[in-house]
């Protein structure tokens, strides 16, 4: 079980904050922006993930497995518009 750290509510300006320690900070690996969630009356802070993390590694997962083909087919009629103007 961990354990609890207390900690106080200071003045930041015309806001208020909290330290949070430097091993919280490593042991969750906090950096420089958090996502901050209130729920059931308890303040949730995380990391801001991004929506792309780890991407690089599941692509080279699926190419080594052969998953990485193109789901669409190809059209089955251009425009003239398609073929004329439109430069892949």
């Amino acid at each position: 079980m961990n354990p609890v750290v207390k900690t106080r509510i200071i003045k930041i300006g015309n806001s208020q904050g909290i330290r949070i320690p430097k091993l919280l900070l490593e042991q969750l690996q906090l950096s420089d922006e958090v996502e901050l969630e209130v729920q059931q009356n308890q303040l949730i802070i995380r990391p801001v993930r991004s929506v792309r993390q780890r991407w690089d590694e599941e692509f080279q997962k699926m190419a080594e497995h052969g998953d990485d083909h193109l789901l669409d087919q190809e059209p089955t009629s251009l425009t003239s518009w398609d073929s004329d103007e439109w430069e892949w």
